[in-house]
């Protein structure tokens, strides 16, 4: 059973940094594109940032520069480190991966910025 467990989310100040974490079970965790998506109040899901299974980072624009994707593959776990948070990061943060054709999320972590 494919598993995905999201922690870190939290109240921060503008400016402020969070590190999210998504420990996984149930597949190949070290074989799979793994990606982290946002999703705020009123607002569809959106892709924020992923990484290939060789560890290659690609990220939304708006998210570049100021967050960084990586994966522990012995681990299972992914991570986003968010820096210079904005108000407009707040939303609900999902780790992700495609098996087959089967989409997976995580239950979620909340980020709220704000002073």
């Amino acid at each position: 059973q494919v598993q995905f467990v999201e922690s870190g989310g939290d109240l921060v100040q503008p400016g402020g940094s969070l590190r999210l974490s998504c420990v996984t079970s149930g597949f190949t965790f070290s074989s799979n594109f793994m990606d982290w998506y946002r999703q705020a109040p009123g607002k569809q899901r959106e892709f924020v940032a992923g990484i290939s299974a060789g560890g290659d980072p690609i990220y939304a624009d708006d998210v570049k520069d100021r967050f960084t994707i990586s994966r522990d593959n012995a681990k299972g776990t992914l991570y986003l480190q968010m820096n210079n948070l904005k108000p407009e990061d707040t939303a609900a943060y999902y780790c992700h991966t495609t098996l087959g054709f089967q989409g997976n999320w995580g239950q979620g972590t909340q980020v709220t910025v704000s002073s």
